[in-house]
């Protein structure tokens, strides 16, 4: 059991190495500037197709999720496509490194978007998660844009506590002083580093959502466009594809249930093995 549990240590220890070396290698392509023409545009004319992913895990159960990609018109939000799967996830949790865990069934999920309907690829990804607020400068939504090519931003639900930012009562004091909906205060860092903004992405909601550059667009442009896409506290794409992966998930419980169950092998039967 000993050797056991050493070698299982060496193997997550060697997995974690692997994890930081590659994601250097990705950091070092990250771009934190507007590099689409519509982004230059204050309303940003030309942008049409907004994208929102999701993964949502069965209740109980950290390696049954559900994938989700969704794609909304801009600036209507309303849903033309929608894609749910069933995915297993066996890389392991461990804090700072969520991408090895989910973006692979993300990619996946954009690569079938391109071969069943090419032509409603999104322009811009929301993702529900952080860019470069991040232990290392490189969260979820920097690996996808950065594996998909596509700007990405990152809106996160909570305050990730990395770099000096804390959630303590001076935090506190300047959400409460966000009055209105696109209200923003930054988020910096020790160095005094803007890692993201916090902003009040709704009139009615008092918790703030935090914005950072994933990829391919800078903060100024990441958090108007954030706040467009909001009908509620959480920007639409994201909502949209958490809404729809739970839903797929209840339905393919209820169909798991509703499924014949094998036959129990007799006691008899039991004890031959």
């Amino acid at each position: 059991m000993a050797d056991r549990a050493e070698s299982e240590a060496r193997v997550a220890e060697e997995t974690l190495r692997a994890w930081e070396r590659d994601q250097a290698q990705l950091k070092a392509d990250v771009i934190d500037q507007d590099t689409q023409e519509w982004q230059s545009n204050p309303s940003f004319a030309g942008l049409e197709r907004v994208g929102g992913v999701d993964l949502s895990y069965i209740k109980g159960d950290d390696t049954s999720a559900c994938a989700s990609l969704v794609v909304l018109s801009y600036p209507d939000l309303e849903v033309l496509y929608e894609d749910c799967c069933m995915v297993a996830v066996n890389a392991p949790y461990v804090a700072g490194f969520l991408a090895f865990r989910e973006v692979p069934f993300l990619v996946e999920a954009l690569q079938r978007l391109e071969q069943k309907e090419p032509g409603l690829r999104p322009q811009v990804l929301l993702v529900d998660g952080n860019g470069i607020l991040h232990h290392r400068g490189f969260g979820i939504a920097c690996h996808l844009g950065v594996l998909t090519g596509l700007p990405c931003v990152g809106v996160a639900k909570n305050l990730l506590q990395v770099d000096g930012l804390a959630n303590d009562e001076l935090h506190k004091e300047q959400i409460q002083d966000l009055q209105a909906g696109g209200d923003t205060f930054p988020l910096l860092s020790t160095s005094g580093k803007i890692l993201g903004m916090a902003l009040r992405s709704y009139a009615k909601s008092t918790k703030p959502v935090y914005v950072s550059v994933g990829h391919k667009m800078s903060l100024l442009s990441a958090v108007q466009l954030v706040h467009s896409c909001c009908r509620y506290r959480v920007p639409e794409p994201i909502r949209q594809a958490d809404i729809r992966s739970r839903e797929y998930i209840r339905k393919h419980l209820e169909a798991v249930s509703a499924s014949p169950q094998p036959e129990r092998m007799s006691e008899d039967a039991d004890s031959e093995h």
